[in-house]
């Protein structure tokens, strides 16, 4: 039964990893100007709401893995940026293709992610981790930092219909789920031969 739930565990991880790399290609897809642009308001905040439910599905195949405090507030900033996709969606459908002005990055999903990633990085710290995941939570704090930046510049001062920093609202979008995909990647590269010896000598 040990040899079935590590197999089981193990295959979490793996599929944890493509759903965060799927929404992460759906992030940094629909943030390009380029794509936005070609898409439409619709399509492109449908491609955000696709992305956000990889997020959720990948958070939460990975609730309890390997830190529980860091899975369970990234789980819960997933379905903020659910909420917020599916809000921007919703005011772009009636608006018509050319409508509307996107989704922004939301700020409370945004904080749950880069108190995630903070805490993955201080657990992986302590234990220690391998040269690939200590890379990957890194980048995955990268990440978070971006989209934080990318959420400040997504503010609109009182008074005034202009974003804070329309250069951080996509840099900081793109570039963090590049770093949330490059981590996911990482993270479906095999294991160090030491590390795949010493799980199976458990």
């Amino acid at each position: 039964m040990s040899g079935e739930g590590g197999a089981w565990e193990r295959n979490r991880v793996l599929l944890s990893d493509v759903s965060f790399s799927v929404g992460s290609v759906c992030f940094a897809v629909a943030a390009l100007p380029s794509a936005a642009a070609a898409l439409g308001a619709i399509a492109t905040s449908a491609v955000f709401v696709i992305g956000s439910v990889f997020f959720t599905a990948g958070a939460g195949l990975a609730l309890g893995l390997p830190n529980r405090s860091s899975s369970v507030i990234q789980f819960v900033g997933t379905l903020f940026f659910n909420v917020s996709t599916s809000l921007a969606l919703a005011a772009a459908v009636p608006a018509g293709a050319a409508g509307g002005t996107g989704w922004r990055p939301d700020v409370y999903g945004s904080i749950c992610f880069l108190l995630s990633s903070v805490l993955a990085v201080v657990a992986l710290s302590r234990r220690r981790a391998d040269t690939r995941d200590s890379a990957g939570g890194w980048l995955n704090l990268a990440g978070s930092v971006l989209f934080g930046f990318a959420a400040v510049g997504a503010f609109e001062p009182p008074g005034t219909n202009a974003l804070l920093s329309p250069f951080w609202t996509g840099v900081g979008t793109v570039g963090g789920a590049l770093c949330f995909l490059a981590a996911a990647v990482l993270g479906l590269l095999p294991a160090p031969r030491a590390q795949r010896a010493g799980t199976a000598s458990k």
